[in-house]
């Protein structure tokens, strides 16, 4: 059974900067991309950035880039999402989710990816 625990996730001011964490288990973890979702209340979950299985390739949505920096670390079996310049919209609850095969380059699609942790709350304001 594979489990994905995110956390970091907390109350910021614009501007800010926070790193979530994600700690998977239960998977070959270093052989498998991972992605980082978000959902904003009344809103569908979009793509936010994704990591190929040796961190080789990146990816990041339009809306992220230049302000976020995905990275992973394979022997703690853990993904991070440094976040910074903040602004409001970036609120959301965050997920990450690790790809349905492995040694894929990171999807940028949510089906692309089969167990997703329960999420951390980001929330910036103004």
């Amino acid at each position: 059974q594979v489990q994905l625990v995110e956390s970091g996730g907390g109350l910021v001011q614009a501007g800010d900067s926070l790193r979530l964490s994600c700690a998977a288990s239960g998977r070959s973890f270093g052989t498998y991309a991972m992605g980082w979702f978000r959902q904003a209340p009344g809103k569908e979950r979009e793509f936010v950035s994704g990591i190929s299985w040796n961190a080789f390739i990146t990816t990041y949505a339009d809306s992220v880039k230049g302000r976020f920096t995905i990275s992973r670390d394979n022997a703690k079996k853990t993904v991070y999402l440094s976040m910074h310049s903040l602004k409001p919209g970036d609120t959301a609850v965050y997920c990450c989710a690790i790809s349905r095969t492995n040694y894929t380059p990171p999807g940028r699609r949510g089906p692309e990816y089969d167990y997703w942790g329960q999420g951390t709350q980001v929330t910036v304001s103004s």
